[in-house]
């Protein structure tokens, strides 16, 4: 198990480039089993989670090779079923939570998709519910073995229909999304969500053939093909990392800039900062955060209120952000009231924050109050474990900015979705080592 320590404490200052988009990766790879024509996709991030996709890919027989840092070919014209059904496969599925998202693609081109239930962060209860009832809606036979946790679905033929989801899943939206452009006749999904990353799935899709109409919106229309070619594809930059650098700077003081942001794809993140008192100034394609010398200071509602910031599907605030939005608000003036209301463990994290004396009330699992130090009190250096992704950054980034030397274990969980962060944190002048 790998440990970080940190000496924190230490002004920062540099540019810093966000990695390709670790959730939009998950959707895309997928996507090459539904043709056996050549596919080539820019800017993959190199990171744990998206490894173990490929590498189940390879498995699956799809052919990969690597042109360069971050681009790869993928031509999946000799696929491999009878791995789908090995015990190989229940191991290999149940590592990612994001390989769920082949059953879709499985089940379109060749008649049945199967997974063990797949694993990722512990941070609440993440049903499938979702995907297996759109699949269902489309004609597949839905069975499930609770002896070995192993799901199926399996259809001669898939057939378009019109359905209303029970909740916008990002990975729920593109698992039907991928089994409806090969279906006969028309789709159409509402309540579908829209976040830019599935936004790109289907443009990625139109481009191999597919016809999908209303992308951006939470109504998708999709007239089934009879097959899909080949394309090349590049990814986003990763929303997450950038959000994580943004709450970075201000932490420690520094002066940073985040280069290539795609800053039309950012929704509601920069503003969110800023409602923490944070500058984000917009240089072309660019984030600048000036060095916040003399801290930040949190608004209040417009009636004078506490502010309350909370998560919700595109265009709201994305969960993913909020651990770092916490820890943020730890030094700032004055006090905010996070509600994460998606996951009723992603909170939890903050018994580590108050060790290093947060003023946190975790008032139930869905939500935290936090009283801002506005730098007059730092945080303490502790060892910690890294709960799951985001929290365990959420933690990195308290330890740059604590007094002392801090440990973090299970950092394992960090490297699923931050590319050599390390190295790349280390390149702007953090006091980060790995110790193995």
């Amino acid at each position: 198990m790998g440990t970080f320590k940190i000496e924190g404490g230490h002004r920062l200052k540099g540019k810093i480039q966000p990695q390709g988009a670790k959730n939009e990766a998950l959707q895309i790879l997928c996507a090459v089993l539904l043709t056996p024509e050549l596919i080539t996709i820019n800017n993959i991030p190199d990171i744990v989670d998206v490894n173990k996709l490929i590498s189940l890919l390879i498995k699956l027989g799809v052919k990969v090779e690597k042109l360069a840092k971050g681009s790869y070919t993928f031509q999946a014209d000799d696929v491999n079923l009878k791995y789908l059904e090995s015990d190989e496969f229940k191991v290999d599925g149940r590592g990612l939570r994001g390989s769920i998202m082949i059953v879709g693609p499985l089940l379109a081109r060749f008649g049945k998709g199967y997974i063990p239930k797949p694993g990722g962060d512990k941070i609440g209860r993440r049903r499938l519910d979702t995907h297996f009832e759109g699949l269902i809606k489309l004609g597949a036979k839905f069975r499930y073995s609770r002896e070995d946790q192993f799901y199926g679905v399996e259809a001669e033929k898939l057939k378009g229909t019109y359905m209303l989801l029970e909740e916008a899943s990002v990975t729920g939206t593109a698992n039907i999304v991928m089994a409806a452009v090969l279906a006969e006749g028309q789709t159409t999904i509402y309540n579908a969500a829209c976040e830019p990353y599935l936004q790109q799935l289907c443009k990625m899709l139109n481009r191999m053939g597919a016809k999908i109409s209303g992308v951006g919106s939470n109504m998708l229309i999709i007239d089934g093909v009879e097959k899909l070619g080949g394309t090349e594809h590049t990814m986003l930059p990763d929303m997450i990392e950038i959000g994580s650098w943004i709450g970075l700077a201000a932490m420690t003081k520094s002066e940073l800039t985040i280069t290539n942001v795609s800053w039309n794809d950012l929704g509601l993140i920069p503003e969110t900062f800023r409602k923490l008192g944070i500058t984000v100034e917009k240089q072309g394609d660019d984030i600048h955060i000036p060095a916040h010398t003399d801290g930040y200071e949190i608004q209040s509602f417009i009636d004078g209120s506490i502010l309350t910031i909370s998560d919700a599907p595109w265009p709201g605030f994305t969960p993913d952000l909020l651990s770092i939005i916490l820890v943020v608000a730890t030094q700032a003036r004055g006090s905010v009231l996070i509600h994460q209301k998606m996951f009723e463990s992603r909170l939890f994290f903050v018994d580590k924050l108050i060790d290093m004396g947060a003023k946190i009330i975790l008032c139930d699992p869905h939500r935290a109050t936090v009283i801002g130090h506005d730098f007059k009190s730092t945080l303490k250096a502790t060892t910690m474990t890294s709960p799951d992704i985001r929290a365990g950054v959420s933690l990195l980034i308290a330890a740059l900015s604590a007094k002392g030397t801090s440990t973090i274990q299970n950092i394992e969980q960090i490297d699923r979705g931050y590319e050599n962060i390390d190295e790349r944190l280390r390149a702007i002048g953090s006091h980060i080592e790995r110790v193995e």
